[in-house]
């Protein structure tokens, strides 16, 4: 009998990352996050990272990931780094007493993992039943660190996950220098879709950052650290993949605290509590955590932006009626000054005894001066 054929073996071989790290990441820095973790630290809030895979074994992401789950066919491991630098970067634990400066912004958050690609970019399709099956899974963020081209199966599973109200994290995606083509990146394009540009120390834009998406708000993306495969930590990491989980772990800050907000109201939120915005390629501005959960905004407000306020507009005139309404307030006038005449004539006519007067005021037949 034939000898049956053997499945090779995949290999997993990440980039090697670092034992140790010393000193506070400069987004750490920047956004300080830990200021709301008073309020809330992304408690009760699932953020789905729809990528490479994730080190469920990492210190910083162990009993962080409660699920997950391959399309590749290969396994569930990350053999890239790629996707357990951005779960770091959301929910990754405060290992402070241990030593270790850097930590998640949500770090009671849970990571759902959906291992769509082996590299840093894949087949459209997988991506886009990565998103589906995050929505079905009941995720309350879905983080796509993805770049990918407008395609129909990508923008209905946005739609299909916005409607199961998730809220969709994207990267903006980063200029290609190679060739320098530019163009929007998806699904960050898409409506409703929180659109991250990456920022640098100094707060600009970074160069890299694609301007070309319609970018929502910003978040640090350059000279990133993070968790990476293997235990270790990797430094010096740049891209909007990086800024998006910035963005993705204050979503579950607000969500943990505002859950009656839905997608559309949070990414609003998010833009309105941005700061710095303005320049070309930010967006509302750098994510701002302590405002996006304290301020008090109307949950009322419009999903896009406030309502129009609507003026009623002013009838046409109509004659018969303006005539009619004439003839009636001259009536009245008249009544009122009939009323007023007969209430100051009738006590003098009453001390006449009814009698009429002359031009004087006296009676007929009286000589004036006479009782």
């Amino acid at each position: 009998a034939p000898t049956p054929a053997t499945t090779p073996a995949v290999r997993c071989e990440p980039e090697p990352g670092v034992a140790e790290i010393t000193g506070e990441p400069w987004p750490q820095q920047r956004l300080r996050f830990e200021r709301v973790w008073r309020l809330t630290r992304g408690e009760g809030v699932t953020v789905a990272v729809v990528d490479s895979g994730v080190d469920a074994a990492h210190p910083q992401l162990s009993g962080v990931v409660v699920r997950q789950e391959d399309l590749t066919g290969t396994d569930k491991r990350d053999c890239v780094g790629h996707g357990t630098a951005v779960a770091g970067i959301i929910a990754g634990r405060d290992l402070t007493s241990r030593g270790v400066p850097v930590m998640g912004v949500a770090p009671d958050a849970t990571i759902l993992s959906i291992k769509q690609t082996e590299g840093r970019s894949g087949d459209v399709s997988r991506l886009a039943r990565g998103i589906r099956r995050a929505a079905d899974l009941g995720a309350d963020v879905i983080n796509v660190s993805v770049q990918a081209q407008d395609h129909p199966a990508l923008k209905s599973a946005v739609t299909y996950a916005q409607d199961k109200d998730a809220v969709i994290v994207a990267a903006a995606g980063n200029v290609k220098q190679d060739d320098g083509a530019v163009a929007a990146a998806y699904p960050a394009e898409y409506p409703g879709v929180i659109a991250v540009g990456s920022a640098s120390p100094d707060g600009a834009k970074s160069e890299f950052s694609n301007g070309v998406t319609r970018i929502s708000v910003t978040a640090p993306g350059a000279g990133i650290t993070s968790a990476w495969t293997g235990g270790g930590y990797r430094t010096g990491l740049d891209g909007t993949s990086f800024a998006a989980p910035f963005v993705s772990g204050v979503v579950a800050l607000v969500r943990a605290r505002h859950p009656e907000l839905d997608h559309w109201q949070i990414k609003r939120r998010l833009e309105r509590t941005a700061e710095g915005g303005g320049a070309a390629g930010t967006g509302a501005g750098l994510v701002n955590p302590l405002l996006a959960v304290t301020s008090v905004i109307p949950v009322t407000e419009d999903k896009a932006a406030a309502p129009p306020i609507v003026l009623a507009r002013a009838p046409v005139p109509d004659a018969r009626k303006q005539a009619i309404a004439v003839a009636i307030a001259a009536g009245a006038v008249g009544t009122t000054t009939l009323v007023v005449f007969v209430a100051l004539m009738l006590p003098r006519a009453r001390r006449r005894g009814w009698r009429a007067g002359n031009a004087r005021g006296t009676a007929p037949g009286t000589a004036p001066g006479t009782p």
